[in-house]
């Protein structure tokens, strides 16, 4: 192979595999032994689903790659049936009926959209029967919407040949299957719901049912298909697209009828029996209107109960494709997906299906202690106090004024802690794959680079890590194949070099806006993994920078990582600021990272105890004359209190010990520490970047040019460093303007045209915006 000589530096195409390969050791043993337990039931919010114990029935069954089809499948054997297994095999998958006869008179017959249409027609009563089923005409094909069983074979064996050309392995776990044959023998309607991350999402999941004669869902699909043929094809197999004249989702929910017959078809679909597939967009909430809708029709008594199913998709690279389709783009698309890198793997995790109604109606799922975000910091930020008022973090944007309007408030209210619920079980059931543990070790450890010897080893430390935190891994075997394999994959994003001085070739990440941003996209799971712990350092790294500030000058307008003064690491912290640095940022978390069912207390608490847990704090101890657990030598008496409340303990009546911490490496930085603290750095300094351009907005601008203008701001101001591109995705862009609107930074006005946003007279002093960049840049760490 031809390598490049520049500078003394020899720069093969992983060629230096063979090089990586002799510094590699197999992975430990127990990794073939250990699987971890994922997708259970929330023990807090439906115990009565945990307690079903579908998975426990049956032996561990395994995984099955469902792209390697082969004679075994079918109930033929012989050598031409080797030559049309795949065939064979779609032709026995079982296909439930879907009838299709009434559904559209029993939707138009409905009290909800009887109101809907006598609200919106204004035609004579003579012709008011044919007016109403003429302003219904644009919701046809969708009511109609069926599964025809031989273009549903049809496609499934399409989509086989399809994939296996795309993918190397669809692993599925047996073990979720079997549970969910079981919920299906017991009557259970199962409702399908994942995280949005490629239009390929939509393809996965029917086919992974389908070839385990599963029920196939009609799928709800927030995708506008242009071309006539194809849009029919995909509604004969069940999914239900945008309506033809809106282009978005946002669109579609601006029109009066939309909603009403949408949860009258969600109800009619499930008084048929049919299971339903539903994606939540973990950065805007979107799609979390059709949960609404399904409690909705619950609560209506039109059905008794349904089970949800999170699913988790995992990919080693996510494949891009565009949000509309016509014939071309849809042939552009299967092109792209042919040119797709080879060798990727997918996992699919079907978590244990959880009754709604046992989430919602019992109270478990509690709301009543959700606050506004700025009640909740701004007057920490202003008033530079260090304790920050109790509540849960007030997301309803997740669930607009114009989706599902028709619902109470404590039902949108609900209903946002059910969709925050579900993003956070998807993405916590979706496997750890090697690009995400390469992607992460590469962005928040090594930035600098690594030689290939050392990036082994932190290779097989994180996945002892990884599965110690009961998240499972989308990989086998041993350290050379896991590592040579990420690496390949990883190879546009990566820079690899072989000194001629050394054997060792050593590995960094590109400098490059797109290569960092695709990695960062790689590493999320692990940051999901360990949200917990980040959390608890950026709180310890806010405290050692205060210690550090104290100390020395500092520069006004810095940020963390450019404050003056050297960190002091033998320092002694207190658990109770420890625990208000962490409680502060857990609401600044976007949606998804942390469960509705927990209180930020509880949260914040779990992540003072989870450094404790991995070595990077140690318990002070203070020296006194009775120890701490012997109670009868205490002075005083004991006062026992009374209540009715269930969370009250009779713990109560202890005088609290306030406990106090040390890192347990003083001597030098600790590593963890700030691998962990560069999980949220990203997000942080794009939140605090943007607190830079709040002069954008002294005249109301429309929240999408807002968005657009803070982005381009994170760009040229990463492009001007010439580093910290992570901070500068569209994503980032979007969260941190929603941060600042929650917080009361910047006013969300309504108007005919949408919204425009516009900063709040407060924060357009120069004194207040300085605090609040110094609140936010004390997390960010050097």
């Amino acid at each position: 192979m031809v390598q490049e000589k520049c500078d003394g530096l020899k720069r093969p195409a992983l060629s230096c595999g063979v090089k990586i390969k002799k510094k590699l050791k197999a992975v430990a043993p127990y990794l073939g032994k250990f699987r971890p337990s994922v997708g259970q039931c929330c023990h807090q919010c439906t115990p009565e689903s945990l307690g079903k114990k579908l998975r426990q029935n049956s032996p561990t069954l395994g995984f099955q790659n469902l792209l390697s089809v082969n004679e075994v499948h079918t109930r033929y054997r012989g050598w031409l049936v080797r030559r049309v297994c795949c065939a064979l095999f779609v032709s026995g998958c079982k296909v439930y009926p879907s009838p299709v006869d009434d559904r559209l008179d029993r939707i138009c017959r409905s009290n909800r959209v009887q109101e809907a249409l006598a609200a919106v027609h204004s035609a004579p009563a003579g012709g008011a029967a044919r007016g109403r089923r003429d302003r219904l005409s644009p919701y046809i094909p969708l009511i109609n919407t069926h599964i025809t069983p031989g273009l549903l074979r049809f496609l499934g064996w399409v989509m086989l040949k399809v994939f296996g050309s795309v993918f190397c392995s669809l692993q599925v776990n047996l073990n979720h299957v079997a549970a969910l044959h079981r919920a299906s023998q017991q009557g259970s309607l199962l409702v399908y719901v994942f995280v949005r991350q490629s239009v390929v999402d939509y393809a996965l999941i029917p086919l992974v049912l389908f070839c385990h004669n599963l029920r196939v869902p009609y799928t709800l699909c927030p995708l506008q298909i242009n071309n006539t043929w194809l849009r029919w094809a995909v509604q004969k197999v069940g999914v239900v697209l945008l309506p033809a004249g809106a282009p978005t989702e946002q669109d579609a929910e601006m029109d009066n009828l939309y909603s009403p017959i949408m949860t009258s078809l969600v109800c009619e679909l499930l008084r048929e029996g049919q299971a339903i597939g539903v994606s939540v967009s973990r950065e805007s909430g979107q799609g979390g209107q059709w949960l609404a809708r399904l409690r909705q029709v619950i609560k209506d008594g039109a059905i008794s109960d349904v089970s949800l199913v999170p699913v988790g998709i995992s990919y080693d690279c996510v494949p891009e494709t565009n949000r509309q389709f016509g014939l071309c783009s849809a042939l552009r698309c299967l092109w792209s997906l042919l040119w797709f890198r080879s060798g990727v793997s997918v996992r699919i995790h079907l978590a244990q299906p959880f009754s709604l109604k046992e989430m919602c109606e019992t109270g478990r799922c509690r709301v009543d202690g959700w606050r506004p975000l700025q009640d909740l910091l701004l007057p920490t930020v202003l008033n530079n106090r260090i304790s920050a008022a109790f509540g849960q973090r007030m997301m309803s944007w997740l669930l607009p004024p114009h989706y599902a309007p028709e619902l109470a408030q404590s039902e949108r209210d609900l209903s946002v802690a059910l969709t925050l619920h579900l993003i956070y079980s998807s993405t916590s059931c979706m496997a750890v794959m090697s690009t995400s543990l390469m992607s992460s070790l590469l962005l928040h450890r090594h930035r600098k680079g690594v030689c290939a010897s050392a990036l082994c080893r932190d290779v097989a430390w994180l996945i002892e890590e990884v599965l110690f935190r009961n998240k499972d891994v989308g990989f086998g075997g041993n350290l050379v194949e896991v590592v040579y394999h990420s690496l390949t994959l990883l190879a546009p994003h990566l820079t690899i070099a072989a000194l001629s001085s050394r054997k060792d070739p050593c590995i960094a990440p590109r400098p490059s806006l797109s290569a960092t941003l695709s990695l960062c996209r790689h590493a999320r799971v692990v940051t999901h993994t360990f949200i917990v712990e980040a959390v608890g350092a950026c709180a310890v790294s806010a405290m050692l920078r205060e210690v550090a500030v104290s100390g020395g000058p500092r520069r006004d307008g810095a940020e963390g990582e450019e404050a003056g003064g050297d960190m002091e690491f033998d320092v002694v912290l207190c658990q109770a600021e420890l625990m208000e640095r962490a409680l502060q940022l857990c609401h600044l978390l976007p949606p998804g990272f942390m469960p509705p069912c927990q209180s930020s207390q509880s949260f914040a608490l779990d992540a003072v105890d989870s450094l404790v847990r991995c070595g990077i704090l140690i318990m002070e101890e203070i020296p006194r004359d009775v120890p701490v657990c012997d109670f009868w030598k205490r002075q005083g008496p004991l006062s026992w209190s009374t209540s009715d409340d269930p969370y009250n303990s009779d713990s109560e009546c202890e005088e609290q010990d306030l406990h106090s911490y040390k890192l347990s490496q003083p001597s030098q930085c600790p590593e963890m520490l700030f691998f962990l603290c560069s999980m949220l750095a990203g997000h942080l300094r794009a939140l605090c970047w943007a607190t830079e351009r709040l002069d954008l907005l002294h005249t109301p601008v429309p929240e999408a040019e807002c968005v657009a203008q803070i982005h381009s701001y994170l760009c040229d101001r990463a492009n001007k460093d010439k580093r910290h591109y992570d901070s500068c995705s569209e994503e980032a862009a979007r969260t941190a303007v929603r941060t600042l609107i929650d917080l009361g930074v910047v006013e969300e006005q309504q108007h005919c045209g949408g919204a425009f946003l516009k900063v709040n007279p407060l924060f357009q002093l120069a004194d207040n915006q300085q605090k609040l960049h110094h609140f936010i840049s004390q997390y960010l760490y050097n």
